[in-house]
């Protein structure tokens, strides 16, 4: 408990030179009166005196310590929450349910591992406030942003294959990405793009040439991830898109290598973290200030009583 108190006005303790200076020289001038066999009360009085002596003094020197103001500084630390606005965008197309991504484990589809990876990756990053876009031949937000990782990694977990159609509308789908960070003012704006495809003619909506000047103009820097072998995503586009943001684009021909991926764009994207610290001042001159003012009373109490100086 008294691990780093002290005092926060330590001068007011010459006050106590004060009071015996005054104890010395400034004696109380009442009236005397002579009394006869005086002597025959002094030995019952000392005792009193003394006792009474030690109830001023302590009573006085606790004053003292009050209007010095002990207090103790305890530090807290708020939880960080200064990290990036990201967008991560999968593939949900027909194409997804593709086998053999993952050599441990060759029954499992490549959407199912990419779910289990991307909710790997939300885990690591609590200090970004994340949002979803599942596309196919449509794109929609299945997050708005949060940094609620919890609540992500369970809409991760109940995505579908197809639920937003069996094609591809890649463009669309960094449009949408770009309209999910296009409200947040935060300086620093990341979308990871993953798809296993091309875009689909006729399906794709929005050229590319448009959703890469909605990214340049809200400052998002894109992550294009093509996962498969090379021949089936479309590499050229994704090594474009990355030129154009300041992104790096990756390729994945297999779970470890997507997780790889992943691990990558965490450590480009780290983000130095300053705790905000603040100090929170107790003050304990209350304990001393209360015990001397039962003291100084007991005294002044005992005197009257007794008429003992």
């Amino acid at each position: 408990m008294f691990n780093s108190l002290y005092f926060e006005y330590p001068y007011v303790a010459l006050a106590l030179v004060a009071f015996i200076l005054c104890e010395l020289f400034c004696k109380m001038k009442l009236p005397s009166f002579y009394f006869p066999h005086a002597a025959q009360f002094m030995n019952s009085t000392i005792s009193a005196s003394k006792f009474l002596f030690l109830l001023k003094w302590l009573g006085i020197v606790l004053m003292v310590v009050a209007l010095m103001s002990p207090v103790k500084d305890e530090a807290y630390e708020l939880e960080p929450k200064k990290g990036h606005e990201l967008a991560i965008i999968i593939d949900a197309s027909q194409s997804m349910q593709a086998r053999g991504f993952d050599d441990n484990n060759p029954g499992i589809s490549r959407f199912d591992i990419v779910k289990a990876i991307v909710s790997d990756f939300i885990k690591k990053r609590v200090t970004d406030n994340i949002g979803l876009v599942v596309f196919g031949e449509y794109s929609f937000i299945a997050s708005p942003l949060t940094y609620d990782e919890n609540i992500l990694s369970r809409i991760v977990s109940q995505l579908q294959i197809g639920m937003a159609g069996k094609y591809t509308a890649l463009y669309e789908s960094l449009a949408q990405g770009v309209n999910l960070l296009k409200m947040s003012e935060s300086k620093s704006k990341v979308a990871i793009l993953l798809t296993d495809g091309f875009s689909t003619q006729g399906v794709d909506k929005i050229p590319l040439d448009v959703a890469l000047d909605m990214a340049k103009k809200e400052g998002v820097k894109v992550y294009p991830v093509g996962i498969g072998m090379p021949h089936e995503y479309n590499r050229n586009v994704l090594m474009k898109i990355a030129k154009e943001t300041g992104g790096v684009a990756f390729g994945a021909s297999s779970a470890n290598e997507l997780k790889a991926v992943y691990d990558k764009i965490d450590e480009l994207e780290k983000v130095e973290i300053k705790n905000e610290t603040f100090t929170y001042m107790n003050y304990y001159y209350i304990y001393p200030l209360f015990v001397a003012f039962i003291l100084l009373m007991t005294y002044v109490y005992l005197r009257n009583k007794r008429g003992v100086n």
